[in-house]
């Protein structure tokens, strides 16, 4: 069995009740809204986002209706902020299929994106979910943050390992957190395992953004060579980062003026990318992803075995060793 369907096996009958309540509550008497939501329901990716909150909520209690009212309201804000990202990023494309800007241009994408946000806000609001919305608005926020922080320092180029850390904290496992979290909440889980699903999610997105940025450094089976895409971004990431702190000042120097000048000429970037290689950047980073998985691997060390903690730990490994 793939880990994929090993991880959402205790959670099957639960994700096939979500669709249709999720899709219920897109409904709109707009239809260019109810084609363009359509067009998003049919490309949805592997849902790894509701499969957290019911799995976190499964490992603390008895699923019910307000597990279903969290995962929904986290996948409407999550749709929300990648529909503006992409209008953002001037983004065409997204998982092999075209964005809403692409098609439908970039002011219905904005509005698009603010009916899925006022959609997640009702939605709490509706069925009294005072305490979810809180714990998603605040990943949203954080996530804006992350956002922003990166954008300045990749200005400056002065991104630390310690700032890169807020960074992706902020930008990707606060809303990973938010899942496990609320899916602990959903279920009335006490204080403490609430807390301890919110590190463990943390943890967990921590290591998966340092996944990511490892793919930029190795080779990729479309054109047989990494992409480089964040030093064409001028995005500093971990590997890179390292690699500097490593280096001799003239290096230093050397590196950072290539990323400044020269951040899309492809030659001077697989420059860079062996400049990394070279200094352990690609080694140290995966020591990184290590150790953070095996915290959040740790976070669950409390609960008994069921089926449920076996597929989180089994989402920890899929998360380390996936092809993308």
């Amino acid at each position: 069995m793939l880990v994929k369907e090993k991880i959402k096996e205790p959670i099957r009958e639960e994700m096939k009740k979500f669709e249709p309540f999720f899709k219920a509550q897109l409904k709109t008497r707009i239809p260019l809204l109810d084609i363009i939501t359509n067009y998003l329901l049919r490309r949805k990716g592997k849902q790894m986002r509701p499969m957290l909150v019911f799995l976190s909520a499964k490992i603390n209690g008895k699923i019910d209706e307000p597990t279903y009212i969290a995962a929904t309201l986290i996948e409407l804000l999550h749709t929300a902020t990648l529909i503006h990202d992409d209008v953002v990023d001037e983004t065409y494309q997204r998982r092999g299929y075209f964005s809403i800007n692409a098609l439908w241009k970039s002011k219905v994408a904005v509005l698009v994106g603010d009916f899925f946000l006022s959609k997640g806000l009702l939605t709490a609001l509706d069925n009294d979910q005072i305490g979810v919305l809180k714990i998603v608005s605040h990943a949203v926020k954080e996530m804006s943050e992350g956002e922003l922080l990166q954008i300045e320092k990749s200005r400056k180029l002065d991104i630390t390992e310690e700032v890169y850390f807020d960074i992706i904290t902020k930008k990707t496992a606060t809303l990973i957190a938010a899942c496990t979290q609320a899916g602990a909440y959903s279920v009335n889980a006490s204080e403490e395992a609430i807390n301890t699903m919110k590190e463990f999610g943390q943890n967990l997105g921590i290591a998966f953004q340092i996944k990511d940025d490892l793919f930029d450094y190795e080779k990729n089976s479309m054109i047989g060579k990494p992409t480089g895409n964040d030093i064409k971004e001028k995005k500093m990431t971990l590997p890179l980062i390292y690699a500097l702190n490593t280096s001799t000042p003239s290096e230093r120097r050397k590196v950072l003026s290539l990323v400044r000048k020269y951040h899309k000429n492809e030659k001077k970037v697989e420059e860079i990318i062996e400049f990394v290689k070279q200094k352990g950047g690609l080694e140290y980073t995966k020591e990184k992803m290590l150790e953070y998985s095996q915290k959040a691997i740790d976070c669950l060390a409390s609960y008994e075995d069921s089926s449920a903690k076996e597929s989180l730990m089994h989402f920890v490994e899929y998360t380390i060793n996936r092809k993308k």
